[in-house]
């Protein structure tokens, strides 16, 4: 998938810590990239976005909604709000991976995300989208008449501010959550996977050497780019990684009614 992938090792299984280190104001501390990456074996950029991110990133990828996929245990009535709400995002996501095209600042790293593009955002994700709403009653009357929740709405205007800027750490930093955190809770799933499509094949979406490979990618170009950028760049840039893992943790929280 065009340059060298960064490796998207398999998340350990924890529990999400409680705490956080805390501001002055009472927000995680933003401890600058080049004071953290002094002090860590893997000064990686994107691991220090990710470690800006706790309790909020463990929390998604060890969501009991997530975990109920994986187990193929979540009830249809919930499945279907979350597929339904989930599905709001295609055209949005679709748009913000154009944005990825635009505004890379290469050729070889414009490549991943427009055959991404075409193989995967309107091709298998969609398909997987109408034969699994199909089989939970979903027809296509009721998803054109289906609303967006709040959280729904709220990653939504994330997207397109990340799309409109055309910043492409910015778009990256959105994209990369979306992709990394997918790949967090379904290579949790264990064997046999789930005998319902349903469950087994969102986890094969999010998963598997082809997905790995996608989202060491988008972690490869955080990790490329971003420590080049100004401090005030990289703030930007945790500000929206951040913005999209409390998005994640709040739309697991509607899918499972809480």
């Amino acid at each position: 998938m065009g340059p060298a992938p960064h490796d998207a090792p398999r998340d350990t299984p924890r529990s999400a810590p409680r705490s956080a280190p805390q501001g002055a104001h009472g927000t995680p501390r933003d401890v600058p990239y080049d004071e953290w990456r002094a002090g860590t074996a893997d000064p990686a950029f994107s691991q220090w976005l990710r470690s800006r991110c706790e309790p909020e990133w463990s929390a998604v990828v060890t969501h009991p909604f997530a975990a109920s996929i994986t187990r193929g245990e979540t009830p249809a009535d919930a499945m279907r709000r979350y597929l339904v709400q989930d599905f709001q995002f295609v055209d949005s996501f679709t748009a913000l991976l154009g944005a990825a095209v635009a505004s890379a600042d290469s050729f070889e790293s414009r490549v991943p995300f427009g055959r991404f593009l075409g193989e995967t955002a309107t091709t298998e994700e969609k398909t997987y989208f109408h034969r699994a709403l199909a089989a939970l009653g979903v027809t296509a009357a009721d998803l054109a008449a289906a609303a967006p929740e709040p959280v729904t709405a709220d990653f939504i205007a994330l997207m397109d501010e990340a799309r409109t800027s055309l910043d492409y750490p910015l778009v990256l930093a959105v994209l990369c959550v979306a992709e990394w955190s997918y790949l967090g809770w379904a290579s949790r799933a264990e064997e046999p996977p789930p005998d319902d499509f349903v469950h087994r094949e969102w986890i094969e979406l999010h998963e598997g050497p082809a997905f790995r490979a996608w989202v060491g990618f988008l972690r490869g170009e955080l990790d490329r780019l971003g420590p080049a950028l100004p401090a005030d760049g990289q703030l930007r840039v945790l500000d929206f990684f951040r913005r999209a893992v409390r998005l994640e943790l709040r739309f697991f929280d509607m899918a499972a009614g809480s």
